[in-house]
Formats: structure tokens, C-alpha cells, sequence
């Protein structure tokens, strides 16, 4: 089914974003800048984070882009409370990611940008995740086995952590694993 009349451009390292992308059969290209800052400044609120980093993305983007080129970036957090959790930057702090995580329930959200160079559209997805309580073997061995450092929170839902901790989710699953699609879907329908 053709969603729309721009190519689509899909922004983003992420397997995840491309399989959800793939799955509702979207021809699209990938193309990836190297080094977009991902800060952003303390002055905005932790809910608008995800939001606020799509759109830069995209900014990096847009001069870029051709006419008939329509770009997808995207942005997932993790909210604990009101702390901010990004990818960690090495093993001990994927483990202290996981340790703040388990037997608690946290917020995941996913900023989205879909931009041509005459229009933007930008949107965001929360899900409640609520993890059961992980034992220091089990963290440790999710984290050496998986490796999850290009991940908000340190865990892929999709993966081991998503069958043994994951005690529940409100909201969509797919927003978890990185890219709501439902409302991805939706937008790109009337772009």
C-alpha cells in the first residue's frame, strides 16, 4: 500500500526502527549522518526530551533533503521518575541502569519527526513498563550476553530481559522497542 508521494527516508541506526518500519511495509532508504549531538538543554522538561531530540535529528537532515523526500528520526528515553535514562556508556553503567530499573515501573518515551523540506510533523508515544525485581546474576548476564549499549535503559524488550522481566506494559509494545508504529502509520497516511 503506497502511504505517500515522498520517498521515505529513514534516519536511524537502530534494527529495531527499520524491522517496525519494514513490518507495515514501507518501502523507504536508510540514511544516517555521523555524530548528531544528542544534548539537550535542562530548561525543557523530561517529557519533551524525546520529542526535542527527533526534531534536532531531523534538523541535521533537512538541508539535505530533496523535494520529493519525506524523513523519519525518532528518539526513545527511558523516565524514571523524572530522571532522564539514555544509553549507557559501558557495562558498569548499563548494570546500574538495570539495578535503578528492576522491581520498579518506568516511563518509555519515543519522539517522532516526519519532515519534508516544507513541513514538519512531530509527535511522541508514552508506554508504562513495569519490570519485576532482577537478581545481580540475571542483570549481569543480560548485560554480557546482550550487550544492550545502543539502548534507552540499557534492555530491548524484544530480547532475553523483555520475557523475564517484563512484568507488564500500558501502551504500545512497539514504542518500547523503539518506534510507535501505530502512530507512525497514522501520520505518514495523512502527510
Amino acid at each position: 500500500m503506497k502511504l505517500t508521494d515522498y520517498r521515505i527516508i529513514l534516519a536511524s541506526n537502530s534494527p529495531r526502527r527499520k524491522e517496525l518500519l519494514s513490518g507495515i511495509d514501507v518501502n523507504y532508504e536508510f540514511r544516517m549522518l555521523p555524530d548528531i549531538d544528542e544534548s539537550y538543554p535542562g530548561t525543557i522538561s523530561e517529557d519533551e526530551v524525546a520529542e526535542y531530540l527527533a526534531e534536532k535529528k531531523a534538523s541535521a537532515y533537512i538541508p539535505e533533503l530533496r523535494g520529493d523526500e519525506l524523513l523519519i528520526t525518532a528518539d526513545t528515553i527511558v523516565l524514571l521518575d523524572r530522571m532522564v535514562i539514555g544509553k549507557p556508556v559501558d557495562e558498569a553503567d548499563a548494570i546500574r541502569m538495570l539495578k535503578l530499573l528492576s522491581g520498579r515501573t518506568h516511563r518509555v518515551i519515543t519522539g517522532v519527526c516526519l519532515a519534508s523540506k516544507k513541513k514538519k510533523v512531530l509527535f511522541s508515544d508514552t508506554a508504562h513498563v513495569t519490570f519485576g525485581s532482577l537478581s545481580d546474576d540475571e542483570i549481569k548476564y543480560y548485560v554480557s550476553n546482550y550487550r544492550p549499549y545502543d539502548k534507552a535503559g540499557a534492555y530491548g524488550v524484544q530480547e532475553w530481559i523483555g520475557y523475564v522481566a517484563v512484568e507488564r506494559i500500558e501502551g504500545s509494545y512497539f514504542n518500547v522497542m523503539g518506534l510507535p508504529i501505530f502512530k507512525v502509520y497514522k501520520e505518514l497516511k495523512q502527510f
